[in-house]
């Protein structure tokens, strides 16, 4: 079971993380140069509606492995939890690290996605701030991107101390 369940977060962590990977460093730089403006903008919804779907199916799945995986390796025991020197042990501070990041990328994530809705996307550009917003939308975005990256290094952490 335990093996299953790495293997199910591995791929999951692979579709989410590579996706928005994917989706900053080729798709966005790509579509960006698609003219008419209308089909680029077509093009971005449709490429990120449908990324929504499987990203957070993947994150989901990131959600329930993770935790049935930290209760078969004896870390969600109230015990465990409570104890600080748990928490100063290189797995305490390697779990502390990638549940502190994984929260960011899912908070900042969920922020992208409420602010990008096909509906916001096209009112911002309406707006003579736009692309002023747009740009610290993506930030927010890259910087999601970045804390997925530390919790993959977290991961390891917690695997080989």
């Amino acid at each position: 079971m335990y093996h299953t369940l790495v293997t199910l977060h591995l791929l999951a962590a692979i579709v989410w993380l590579g996706g928005v990977l994917f989706f900053a460093l080729v798709g966005a730089p790509v579509l960006r140069r698609v003219e008419p403006a209308a089909l680029r903008s077509a093009l971005f919804e449709g490429l990120g509606m449908r990324f929504r779907v499987v990203g957070w199916g993947a994150v989901l799945t990131l959600l329930v492995t993770g935790t049935w995986l930290l209760q078969l390796r004896g870390w969600l025991s109230p015990a465990v939890l409570s104890q600080p020197t748990f928490w100063r042990s290189a797995i305490g501070v390697a779990l502390a690290w990638k549940l502190a990041l994984v929260t960011v990328m899912l908070v900042l994530s969920l922020a992208h996605d409420l602010a990008f809705s096909p509906a916001r996307a096209r009112a911002l550009a309406e707006r003579p701030d736009g692309a002023r917003v747009r740009r610290r939308l993506m930030l927010l975005a890259r910087v999601g991107a970045v804390a997925g990256l530390g919790a993959v290094v977290a991961a390891v952490r917690l695997v080989r101390p």
